[in-house]
Parts: structure tokens; C-alpha cells; sequence
């Protein structure tokens, strides 16, 4: 069953929580919401499922307007951030809970409900745990089974606040590949909110990155990494470094610009994408190498380039070829970068970086 929210506004008080939020997201679609705390994310997941109302706009499920439907007959499961187990009922009796208290006439069979929590169980891989409570379980169990009951109702619609929020992070990285395999056998819409930029890149089939109550961007994991389209996105997902700039015409001249300028605009670069180098080069920039620190498979150089600091990643290779140390002088280049003035983000250009020279 696919979704839609069109045109959603919802305020408490003066303070506007979403402002004119439209989005589609069709069945088998695993979605993330992602973005900071206060942006409105989880609100809007609240709005989906029918437990906070909308002052403005609408909820589609599969075409059909389910914005003044109640919650119970939305036909959506819901899993919590902090599991919300039954504290005094097994595991069985957890994920059997939606199902014994539908109404008489759509109850399943005592024998109906065991076959499909048991089901549930084995495909969260946690059938064993059955009679067990969850006092006996660990964090990640407990998420597992709390994921197991709200599937127990047989939704339509899966929605996720936060599921992993509480987890440490290796457990973290276990669940949601596990729940990335689960939604791909399930195929069903899902909906899931986090500000974890590295668990939405890498569960989610689309990122809707949220910001102040509006959307900033919507796309695939790569999209929105490669090609953010507003300086809000770039520097919310991953590291990133600013030069200030001066355009004119086709031309973006790095270091021209006073800070607050009028023509002022910045470029943005991955650490990845800038190349250190020993000699000069058209294009590049001196800087001297504050600081050299080996990370997992990559190293980390922190470069000053009059008075401002910029990060610049290697591979070992790379490192081991350049040999650099604390104190020297170098030469940095970006490979790729897009500029925005404002919010705009201009065409491709010319970027001089000779001013560096």
C-alpha cells in the first residue's frame, strides 16, 4: 500500500513543527526521514499513523484519503524507539497482543494466533525466546520482538521512530542490515526516522532529508551524498570543507571574498575529493600540515590555509607515497565542488583557486 501526505502544516503554538510537507512513497519502498532533532521528522511519522492530527493537508493510503481515518483501522504498525514491551507478558504474548484484542469478528483462532506469532518469531530469528520476558533480553532482542509484534496485525504500512536510538553501535549496524533484508522480503511501504546520516545511506532506498519543518532534498543514498542541493545537506551528511569565494560571471575566485560580501559564495568539497600534492599546481592552494592521524583504512590531514583549517582524507597508500609530516608546506587541490550563493546553487563554472598560489 503506498503513501502520500500532501501539502502538511502542523504548528504547536507559534512554533511551526511542518510547513507544507508533500510526499510519495510507494509499496515496497523502505524510506528515511532524516535530519535534526526539532526538524519535524518524527512528527510527520506520528501524522502518517494517525496519532497526531494535521492543521493543514492530507493522507493518502493507495489513493484512498485516510486523513480523518482512525489509527486501528489505518492498518499500520508502529515500533517505537524505546521498544514499549509489555513488561509483565513473555515474548509470546508480546507479539500475540494486536491479534487478541481485534474485535471478536475479525479475531483469529487460538491455534491462527500461535502458528503466526511463532511464524514472526522465526523470521526475527528469536522463536527460542518464546517464554521468556523482556527483563531476560537485550536491547537488540528487545527491538527485534517489538518489530515482530507490530507485524503480528499483518500492516500494510511500517513505521519506524527512531527503532535503533537505544542500541549500542555495533548492534545498531547488525539490525538494520538484518531489517534492510526483512523489508526486501516483506515488501512493504516503510517509513523509518533517525538523524544517523550513515544508517539512512545505508537501509534506505530514498533519504527525505528534513530541516526547520521543510524538506531540503529527496533521493536515492547517493543522491543526496553527491549532490546536495542545498549547503544545509552538505553539511549535515558527512564532513565537508567551505572556501569562500567571489563570482563574477563565470568565474569563482577562492579567497577574493570578504566574509558577508555581496557577491560572497561558498564551495563545498568532500575531504575525499581534494588531492595534497608536493609541488605547485595550477588550481592549487598552499597550506601547512597541521595534523596527521591514521583512521581505520584512511588517514586524516588537517591542512591551514591562512588561518582556516581544512580536512583532507588519503588512503594508506596514498599516505605512505606522500610521507608528509607536521609543519610542512603542500599544495591541495579539490577534485570536484559545487558553489552556492545563498541557497542557490550556481551552474557549472571556472573556479580559480590561483589566489591561493
Amino acid at each position: 500500500m503506498s503513501i502520500e501526505v500532501k501539502n502538511i502544516t502542523k504548528r504547536f503554538g507559534s512554533f511551526t513543527a511542518l510547513d507544507n510537507i508533500s510526499l510519495e512513497i510507494p509499496t515496497g519502498e523502505l524510506v528515511a526521514l532524516l535530519g535534526p532533532s526539532g526538524c519535524g521528522k518524527t512528527t510527520l511519522l506520528r501524522i502518517i499513523a494517525g496519532m497526531e492530527s494535521a492543521d493543514a493537508g492530507a493522507v493518502f493510503f493507495h489513493g484512498e484519503e485516510a486523513t480523518h481515518v482512525h489509527t486501528r483501522e489505518r492498518q499500520v504498525g508502529f515500533v517505537f524507539q524505546h521498544y514499549a514491551l509489555f513488561r509483565h507478558m513473555s515474548v509470546f504474548e508480546n507479539v500475540a497482543f494486536g491479534l487478541r484484542v481485534k474485535p471478536r469478528a475479525e479475531r483469529p483462532s487460538e491455534a491462527e494466533i500461535r502458528e503466526r506469532v511463532m511464524k514472526l518469531l522465526n523470521l526475527v530469528q528469536l522463536d527460542w525466546l518464546a517464554e521468556r520476558y523482556p527483563s531476560q533480553l537485550s536491547g537488540g532482542q528487545r527491538q527485534r520482538i517489538a518489530l515482530a509484534r507490530a507485524l503480528a496485525v499483518e500492516p500494510k504500512v511500517l513505521l519506524l521512530d527512531e527503532p535503533f536510538g537505544a542500541l549500542d553501535t555495533q548492534v545498531r549496524k547488525e539490525l538494520r542490515r538484518w531489517l534492510r533484508r526483512l523489508h526486501d522480503e516483506m515488501h512493504i511501504a516503510s517509513v523509518f526516522v533517525t538523524h544517523d546520516q550513515e544508517e539512512a545511506l545505508e537501509v534506505a532506498d530514498r533519504v527525505v532529508v528534513m530541516n526547520k519543518g521543510r524538506i531540503e532534498q529527496i533521493g536515492t543514498p547517493d543522491e543526496v551524498y553527491s549532490a546536495p542541493a542545498s549547503p544545509f545537506v552538505y553539511r549535515f551528511l558527512g564532513n565537508v570543507n567551505v572556501f569562500r569565494n567571489r563570482v563574477h560571471g563565470q568565474w569563482a575566485e577562492v579567497d577574493r571574498a570578504p566574509e558577508g560580501a555581496r557577491d560572497e559564495a561558498l564551495a563545498f568539497v568532500r575531504p575525499h575529493d581534494i588531492e595534497i600534492l608536493r609541488e605547485a599546481v595550477a588550481g592549487g592552494l598552499a597550506a601547512r600540515i597541521q595534523h596527521v592521524q591514521a583512521i581505520g583504512p584512511l588517514v586524516r590531514v588537517e591542512v591551514d590555509h591562512r588561518g582556516e583549517v581544512f580536512e583532507v582524507e588519503l588512503t594508506r597508500e596514498r599516505h605512505e607515497q606522500l610521507a608528509l609530516q607536521g609543519g610542512e608546506t603542500v599544495w591541495i587541490r579539490p577534485r570536484s565542488l559545487r558553489v552556492f550563493q545563498g541557497e542557490q546553487l550556481l551552474p557549472a563554472q571556472h573556479f580559480d583557486l590561483g589566489a591561493g598560489i
